[in-house]
């Protein structure tokens, strides 16, 4: 029998679109865990190093070896008995190439400081790879108009004067889990690091989404990844702003600058902490 904490799922939620299909048909399965290695198996997904990825139990991860290190060297994902994990699942199962990609990037880096011996932080590539996994919310969209509109926090212009630009010319994606997890109670604050990828001409990949938009997405980010990963690629989207996402969209609710922040200068202003994100 699964567990209880995946009942407080609602996947109806539009958010969830991405990881519905499959989150709703292993949350309903006899043994969850058990399911999720068939799905895996059955997508054939391997990790950088040719390994097939396996879910296995939290216990396996060997004490003082990091998480993405052990991923890299035996494909296997550490996976605990909770709404996190539970997610990050999923996401293998619905984008396996980004995460193929993030892991190679991180284990790189480990690789790199353990080689050059060196007592540093973990260095700016794998926090930006860490924010990437755990909030990044992926924007499909040919209108630059638009993406410089949201990076500069327009948000009254892109969510209520341009909203049909918006819905008829850009798609939403959640792909970080630990935003998943946090909006299985959502609250008005909640911000995700918006990734951009640019469509070569409106509605290239948003005409049928499913399985081969997926795959699509899922090819597309992970190339962009390869060219490499910083802090600096994201911006800031207040999840429960993208149109149709929330109930209580009216004009006051997009003027709530406690969530939709005017763009102020440097880069800490526009990019929330790791130590945010994790927590």
């Amino acid at each position: 029998m699964n567990p209880s904490f995946l009942d407080c799922i609602i996947w109806s939620r539009p958010w969830l679109a991405s990881v519905r299909a499959a989150g709703e048909a292993i949350a309903q399965a006899p043994d969850w865990r058990l399911e999720l290695n068939r799905r895996v198996t059955e997508l054939g997904v391997r990790n950088h190093r040719n390994l097939p990825i396996q879910f296995v139990a939290q216990s396996d991860l060997p004490a003082g070896l990091a998480y993405e290190a052990f991923i890299s060297q035996t494909g296997c994902v550490p996976t605990r008995d909770n709404l996190h994990d539970f997610f990050n699942a999923l996401v293998w199962l619905t984008f396996p190439r980004i995460k193929v990609q993030l892991n190679a990037l991180q284990a790189r880096e480990i690789e790199r400081a353990a080689a050059e011996n060196t007592s540093k932080p973990r260095g700016k590539l794998r926090d930006a790879a860490t924010i990437f996994d755990e909030n990044a919310v992926l924007l499909l969209t040919a209108r630059s108009d638009l993406v410089q509109a949201l990076r500069a926090h327009e948000w009254e212009q892109v969510f209520v004067e341009r909203r049909q630009d918006f819905v008829q010319d850009c798609e939403v994606f959640l792909f970080g889990h630990a935003l998943m997890e946090k909006l299985v109670a959502p609250y008005k604050a909640i911000t995700g690091h918006a990734w951009i990828v640019t469509l070569d001409m409106p509605d290239a990949a948003l005409a049928t989404v499913g399985a081969d938009a997926y795959q699509w997405i899922d090819i597309a980010v992970a190339r962009q990844l390869a060219q490499g990963l910083s802090t600096a690629d994201f911006s800031p989207l207040p999840v429960l702003g993208v149109p149709g996402w929330w109930p209580e969209q009216d004009d006051a609710f997009y003027r709530d600058a406690s969530v939709f922040r005017p763009k102020r200068r440097g880069l800490a202003a526009d990019v929330h902490s790791l130590e945010t994100i994790q927590k």
